[in-house]
């Protein structure tokens, strides 16, 4: 490993949450694609599987940042358990309502309560920013993040539909749950490296992180993201599966996040200088573009070459983000404010995989495309017509970081080797 991240594991403790955060972020990437692999192999309905990930991904948007907001007021060991514990049970009612062949209607009951689910990668990126708060080691570790993720979805499909597909159905998503229950445990039991909770309080208590107009353009533009995320998923099982090789979809998701994974780590070890806004509207502007080659893949070869050019602009893309929020969020809202973005996200793998799963019944899975690229088109949208809010000193309450995401010499990160201008994942 090159020596800027070897560096990170100085820090008493990181190797420990590191690896806790792997194991419990690994149902990021299987949850969703296994439940569409175990609705598909059990009722042959896309719609179905595609609808019922939705719902999870809308359930999770719903009250993940309530969690990770109870989070920053009592700390993770009070608040990760018992919602880990709560949608363990849930998962382990859809896997039961879909073995038994019980009505839809509970398998949507079961999937909406599992969106209780924590976003753990936000958990593990607030212990690097108290750590590294204000160093060029943040940027390291952001980078790292993004490539642990994306390792997760690299071989999280892999497993999930390779165990759906060769064992039981509903092998992949239970394999997941197994992941959370485990990783979060370990990662609540270390508690020397756990941020410091922030009391009630009144005047925080009143307000949400998504107050500041730089999180609401992040997320808005995340959304549209999600989408892309959510439609690529789908629509590459069902292509998979329409030329007899549906294992393979798992592989071919995997060159995806692989892309992602080379840009990442390469993206950490550079020092950029300039303005970090103008990079991230860059890095969307790039993953719209390539979603342009996955309509005109009539292979399975194609698309996993188009798939992984796609991916080298996500985890470039995501480590600005996190900078951002960093730059924009207060500090007592810091694992919040990541959270909102998880959010946008599944939203956005929400509307993306139901959408997709629907045009693709009616129209076959290559015009599942599509959606990806009009999400594409929607996400460089926002990304341009919310770049002013971006670039507007961060209002209100002291941020995690003063930001500085300008080029002049003053600026912070200028000063501090860009941590924050070269710099959410869930999985």
């Amino acid at each position: 490993m090159p020596s800027p991240y070897r560096a990170l594991f100085a820090a008493p403790g990181s190797k420990g949450f590191s690896a806790a955060g792997f194991i419990g972020r690994m149902p990021l990437s299987m949850v969703g694609v296994g439940i569409l692999t175990m609705i598909s192999e059990i009722t042959g309905r896309y719609g179905l599987a595609s609808a019922l990930t939705g719902t999870l991904a809308l359930s999770a948007a719903a009250v993940g940042p309530q969690v990770s907001k109870l989070v920053d007021r009592h700390g993770q060991r009070r608040v990760l358990r018992p919602a880990t514990l709560f949608a363990v049970v849930a998962v382990t009612g859809l896997l039961l309502a879909a073995a038994n062949g019980w009505p839809d209607w509970t398998l949507f009951v079961f999937s909406a309560l599992a969106g209780c689910v924590p976003s753990v990668g936000s958990m593990i990126r607030a212990r690097w920013t108290v750590i590294y708060r204000d160093t060029p080691s943040l940027h390291t570790a952001y980078s790292f993040e993004s490539v642990v993720d994306e390792i997760c979805f690299i071989f999280g499909p892999i497993i999930a539909i390779g165990l759906s597909t060769t064992w039981f159905p509903e092998a992949g998503p239970l394999l997941a749950a197994v992941c959370l229950l485990v990783g979060v445990w370990w990662l609540t039991a270390q508690r020397a490296t756990e941020p410091e909770p922030h009391p009630h309080d009144e005047h925080t208590d009143r307000t949400s992180a998504l107050r500041s107009p730089g999180l609401q353009v992040l997320m808005g533009t995340f959304v549209a993201t999600g989408a892309i995320f959510g439609s690529i998923d789908v629509a590459t099982l069902a292509f998979a599966d329409e030329r007899g090789h549906k294992p393979l979809a798992s592989v071919i998701l995997a060159v995806w996040a692989l892309g992602s994974c080379l840009a990442g780590i390469t993206f950490g070890l550079l020092h950029l200088k300039g303005k970090a806004e103008r990079r991230w509207v860059l890095g969307i502007c790039a993953m719209a573009v390539s979603m342009i080659p996955l309509l005109l893949a009539g292979n399975l070869p194609f698309l996993a070459v188009a798939l992984f050019v796609s991916g080298l602009a996500i985890a470039p893309t995501m480590i600005t983000t996190m900078a951002l929020i960093e730059a924009h969020v207060p500090r007592a809202k810091l694992t919040e404010g990541m959270t909102w973005i998880s959010t946008g996200l599944a939203v956005g793998v929400a509307v993306g995989s139901s959408v997709a799963g629907w045009v693709i019944d009616a129209s076959g899975a290559r015009s599942g495309y599509v959606v990806s690229i009009a999400a594409g088109g929607a996400a460089a949208a926002v990304a341009f017509a919310g770049y002013r809010r971006l670039t507007r000193p961060a209002q209100g309450e002291e941020p995690s970081s003063d930001g500085g995401h300008t080029d002049g010499a003053g600026s912070r990160q200028e000063r501090t080797g860009q941590q924050h201008g070269t710099d959410r994942s869930v999985a």
